[in-house]
């Protein structure tokens, strides 16, 4: 009786659902023996990682020798980088890895980057790149000659701070020269300490924080030229300063 309800029961099921629990269940054995076969027998020992990958990792031969290495024998340039905007690259990060060099120093030389296109890899222009981090065209910066003509990669300190605030803040430059704000000069809202080109992050440019600086311009009584959008302060937007609504490297209203 019971193999008898059995098969009614498997009968009244649909079609395609005994399909799919067919291939469900061979899914799951796949995958049980995918595991059996695939995952490493030391997998799971000390954690979730192949327990095994550290005896791999030591066998391999050492490439690197660390920067503590190389301040032992030239400890008047591990000073100067010390002491410079490149304080916190390491050695290795230009030269390669030089454990061979630490072990025979007359047989291994470490190579020096001297073409032009390897500095641009950190300091090429790049918008994604932090505010204040130094960045250049390198079409335009000094195109053709090598980056150490200028700047001693153990101290890169420009020869003399940017003169101009598009170096390096190539993206709101690209975009205020295409705004309605083209001909304004950054320091007409920006109040800028002389320190802030040589520690941008230290000493931070003042921006705008009343809504009556923007209103010098935009005020219904303000004495500027009468193509400029005038807005009545008192009930534009009470309550916010305007830049929480415009953006004033490319102000849309018009």
């Amino acid at each position: 009786m019971a193999g008898r309800s059995a098969r009614r029961w498997v009968a009244a099921v649909p079609q395609q659902v005994r399909h799919l629990g067919a291939i469900f269940a061979l899914l799951v054995a796949g995958l049980v023996g995918a595991r059996q076969v695939l995952v490493p027998k030391t997998f799971g020992e000390r954690g979730h990682y192949r327990a095994a990958a550290v005896d791999s990792i030591v066998a391999q031969e050492i490439g690197y020798a660390g920067h503590a290495a190389c301040e032992t024998c030239h400890p008047d340039i591990a000073d100067k980088k010390g002491q410079s905007y490149h304080r916190g690259v390491a050695c290795e990060v230009c030269h390669g890895p030089q454990a061979a060099h630490v072990l025979a120093p007359m047989d291994h030389k470490p190579p020096a980057p001297r073409e032009r296109a390897y500095c641009p890899l950190c300091h090429g222009y790049n918008p994604s790149r932090p505010t204040g981090f130094p960045q250049i065209d390198p079409v335009l910066h000094n195109p053709v000659r090598p980056c150490i003509s200028c700047h001693d990669p153990h101290d890169p300190t420009p020869p003399h701070p940017p003169e101009s605030c598009a170096a390096c803040h190539g993206e709101i430059a690209r975009t205020k020269a295409i705004s309605y704000h083209a001909e304004l000069p950054c320091t007409q809202c920006h109040a800028v300490d002389r320190r802030h080109s040589v520690s941008p992050r230290q000493q931070r440019p003042s921006k705008p924080t009343t809504r009556e600086f923007c209103g010098r311009c935009h005020a219904q009584d303000a004495d500027s030229p009468p193509e400029i959008p005038r807005v009545d302060l008192a009930s534009h937007g009470p309550g916010y300063v305007c830049w929480q609504c415009h953006y004033p490297h490319h102000p849309e209203a018009r």
